[in-house]
């Protein structure tokens, strides 16, 4: 992949071509795997009639790519965010036309969190379609301080995705859209372990934190999912106890580095765990799997 004429990331076979994938989900003892678009290639940065343009051909490429392995994958659309109104257009294709369960979008949209009154429609229209939003970081500060020690996707990440769940449950999103299905991306990133400190904050100094909203942050636990990426069996435990059991769906972040190389191998030497928590095979009546 090549960013202004420079090497950005070498990305291997499995990236891009579906039977690399089968085969190394077959040696994993992955069933179903949900296909997305890399972060990296949301561009919300472009005109919104160029992503409109992309986000097309990608979807278009992830529903072919379903179409031909029905069994083994599930699509998970990209949208135009930064162009709400391409974004719904985009989103009632990928629900109608190419029978995608949900799309990712992104922890912001340039300027706007996910708290944004531009974003509202897209929400609405995820609700009325019963459409799943998987909430992944990106854009984090690469520059100064982030810039050594890999430390944008270390301790980038996990902020970003704390930042977006702060923004859906302080700016109202989920008062506004009770029905909405977003789950989000690393364990929640920091979410979970700072909860205590952002429900004691917004009770504190509700001048700064109750402003769009005047419900306990703590209160909307259950109404959102997180994937179970975390590499850390007492972090995947407190993830679970805050979260809730049922609100948790295995991650693996593949075929990246940061990803869990043996999917569910940390779920299945939980000993903390009963059975009914241990990772399963995923059964076609299954609403909402995700293996990112």
């Amino acid at each position: 992949m090549m960013k202004e004429g420079k090497v950005f990331r070498v990305i291997q076979e499995n990236c891009w071509n579906p039977e690399v994938r089968i085969q190394e989900m077959n040696k994993a003892g992955v069933t179903i795997q949900a296909l997305s678009t890399v972060p990296v290639m949301f561009n919300y940065w472009a005109k919104p009639e160029d992503t409109s343009d992309l986000c097309q051909l990608l979807n278009n490429d992830l529903a072919a790519t379903v179409k031909k392995y029905p069994k083994r994958f599930i699509g998970l659309g990209t949208l135009p965010m930064q162009a709400p109104d391409l974004a719904v257009k985009e989103m009632y294709r990928c629900v109608n036309e190419l029978g995608f369960p949900g799309v990712q979008i992104g922890s912001h949209i340039n300027e706007w969190d996910l708290n944004a009154p531009e974003l509202f429609a897209v929400y609405a229209a995820a609700e009325l379609l019963n459409c799943c939003l998987f909430v992944h970081p990106w854009d984090m500060q690469t520059n100064g301080r982030m810039s050594k020690y890999w430390l944008p996707w270390l301790v980038g990440m996990p902020g970003e995705t704390t930042i977006a769940i702060c923004s859906m449950i302080m700016g109202g999103i989920f008062e506004m859209f009770p029905k909405l299905k977003v789950c989000f991306a690393h364990g929640g990133g920091a979410f979970p372990y700072t909860l205590g400190r952002i429900s004691h904050g917004f009770n504190v100094r509700p001048d700064l934190c109750a402003v769009d909203n005047k419900v306990d942050p703590k209160k909307y636990l259950g109404s959102f999912y997180t994937d179970s990426l975390v590499h850390d069996p007492r972090a995947l435990k407190l993830l679970i106890d805050v979260i809730g059991e049922d609100k948790v769906l295995l991650g693996t972040d593949y075929p990246f580095p940061l990803g869990e190389l043996e999917p569910g191998k940390l779920i299945d030497s939980m000993e903390e765990f009963d059975s009914g928590l241990k990772c399963r095979t995923p059964s076609p009546t299954d609403k909402i799997i995700f293996f990112i």
